[in-house]
């Protein structure tokens, strides 16, 4: 039987106009997979390197390099949903299966069972929704890793949290000026 492809379907467009978590995944993997553009990343050994990229539909999207060791910190998105994929190596996500409130609190307690990790490489990705609080991580020893990351709407903020066992800490938030 000869293969067949189904011609393209446009991506369901989110509520407020701008590019769903699908479609910000589908990004990301198909940016993922443009080797030209993954080998065009500076790589630091010793911190992270970006390029910012023209995401989806008014989306904020960067290439970033990952040095062996190093990662993230808890964060959330500052309400933006999102999806990353890994290009290059492999990343560790950690992420919280819970809704954390965005306002009015410095430090919450979590309940049992809502840790939840992930490995990505090979171009697998992952979407997340407004309300996502994770850390990514490259805990290769030895191997930069890449990936593509893609945010609507823009970030308008990120909050920065500390973790100790079950406390989760607001530490700080950092505007956009902040990490460009």
């Amino acid at each position: 039987m000869p293969d067949v492809q189904s011609p393209a379907r446009p991506r369901a467009r989110a509520h407020d106009g701008g590019p769903g978590a699908a479609e910000l995944l589908d990004f990301a993997r198909r940016t993922a997979a443009d080797r030209a553009l993954v080998a065009s990343l500076p790589l630091d050994p010793e911190g992270r390197t970006w390029i910012r990229l023209d995401g989806p539909g008014g989306s904020e999207a960067w290439l970033i390099g990952w040095p062996p060791g190093t990662g993230t910190g808890w964060h959330d998105h500052g309400g933006s949903r999102g999806a990353f994929a890994a290009a290059a190596g492999e990343l560790t996500e950690q992420s919280l299966a819970a809704a954390i409130p965005t306002e009015g609190w410095k430090t919450l307690e979590l309940a049992d069972g809502v840790d939840r990790e992930r490995r990505l490489s090979d171009g697998r990705g992952r979407a997340f929704g407004p309300h996502h609080v994770h850390q990514v991580l490259n805990l290769s020893p030895d191997t930069h890793a890449v990936s593509v990351h893609a945010y609507y709407p823009p970030l308008p903020l990120m909050r920065r949290y500390s973790r100790s066992g079950a406390v989760l800490r607001l530490e700080e938030i950092e505007r956009p000026g902040e990490w460009t």
